[in-house]
């Protein structure tokens, strides 16, 4: 076998790999963002409505919802910023981001006060952007996870380049986290009204069992799945990745 061939087949198992984690946290993202819509009456990752409605809710003179979902909007930002700190050197940062979502959704879970459904409304959200550290792109491709509609412009300027010569590389790959955000949004619609807030314990089980998925990952491969940063100073010392 060739060096070439070895590494065509290594990148091809890498890919593989990649875009079944991806789909598997897509669906994992469609099934909660299902599910806390219909729970909580509002997105729990689909940030752009959140704001269209806030601003609609500020027009119609309801400011105490426009302030929550304003409030939303703040709770996914950190949590995006969470999972990057949470994923920083770690040699399975997708283990361990699936894992504190995991604990965040239970948390969700577990609080059924209706006084509080803010806060749980707050906490699903905070999952949501705490998962999208977990896949930031494969083999240097850009790929949403909880959101799609990047992905659907980048596949839809990848058909406009096949069409007219000139496709981008590998853009078919950008469909799979609307087919994993779809599947999942349709199972979490049944499993909200067959259980009601119950299917957030489904939720965070089928979190769970990725998280554990996850960790029999390599290490070296979840570390691709990040953005690969050129370092700021040649005389700085790598930093051991944690677990």
């Amino acid at each position: 076998m060739t060096r070439e061939r070895r590494r065509r087949i290594i990148r091809r198992r890498r890919t593989t790999i990649s875009l079944l984690l991806v789909a598997a946290i897509s669906f994992l993202a469609g099934m909660t963002d299902a599910a806390g819509l219909l729970i909580a009456g509002s997105f729990v990752s689909f940030m752009s409505g959140n704001t269209t409605r806030a601003a609609v809710s500020l027009a119609d003179g309801q400011p105490a919802y426009a302030f929550i979902l304003l409030g939303a909007l703040l709770t996914f930002v950190a949590g995006n910023a969470l999972g990057i700190i949470i994923a920083h050197n770690a040699a399975r940062r997708a283990f361990r981001v699936l894992t504190a979502a995991t604990l965040v959704l239970a948390f969700s879970a577990t609080v059924g006060d209706p006084d509080f459904a803010t806060l749980r409304f707050y906490a699903i959200v905070l999952a949501m952007g705490l998962v999208n550290a977990a896949v930031e792109h494969i083999e240097g491709l850009p790929i949403g996870l909880t959101y799609v509609t990047g992905a659907l412009s980048r596949f839809g300027k990848g058909i406009g380049g096949w069409v007219v010569g000139t496709p981008r590389r590998d853009w078919g790959l950008q469909i799979v986290p609307w087919i994993g955000m779809v599947s999942g949004g349709i199972c979490g619609a049944f499993l909200e009204r067959a259980l009601g807030a119950g299917a957030l314990w489904l939720v965070c089980t089928l979190s769970a069992a990725l998280a554990i998925l996850a960790f029999f990952i390599p290490p070296r491969l979840q570390q691709r799945l990040a953005h690969s940063t050129p370092p700021q100073t040649a005389n700085l010392r790598p930093t051991k990745p944690g677990l």
